[in-house]
C-alpha cells in the first residue's frame, strides 16, 4: 500500500512515477523497497490516466456516515448497531473497490 501512496504523492508533485523516483520516495519515508513491487506497479501505472482514474473513482467522503446528534443508549437497539455496521462496511467495500479501478 505504501508503494501505492508514493505513486501518488509522485503524481501529486507532478514528478514522474519511475522505479527511481518511487524508490527514493519510499526510502525517504523510511520504507524498505521491494524492487519487484516498484517494478510491477510502474509497469501497471504506465498505461493508466490517473486523473480521469481520480475522478471516475467514488470518492470516500461519499462513503463516510453523516455525523449525527448522539443519541440516548437505551433508543438504540444492539440490532440497529450491527446492521449500522454491516452498511458502513459495505460503504467501505465498495469504496475501495473503486480505489482498485485506479490501478487495475
Amino acid at each position: 500500500m505504501e508503494n501505492v501512496y508514493a505513486a501518488m504523492l509522485l503524481h501529486k508533485a507532478g514528478k514522474e512515477i519511475t522505479e527511481e523516483n518511487l524508490t527514493n520516495v519510499l526510502t525517504a519515508a523510511g520504507i524498505t523497497v521491494d524492487a519487484v513491487q516498484v517494478k510491477a506497479l510502474v509497469a501497471s501505472l504506465s498505461e493508466v490516466d490517473i486523473d480521469e482514474a481520480i475522478k471516475a473513482a467514488p470518492t470516500m467522503m461519499a462513503a463516510a456516515p453523516a455525523p449525527a446528534a448522539a443519541p440516548a443508549a437505551e433508543e438504540k437497539p444492539k440490532e440497529d448497531k450491527k446492521k449500522k455496521a454491516e452498511e458502513d462496511k459495505a460503504k467501505e467495500d465498495a469504496a475501495l473497490e473503486g480505489l482498485g479501478a485506479l490501478f487495475g
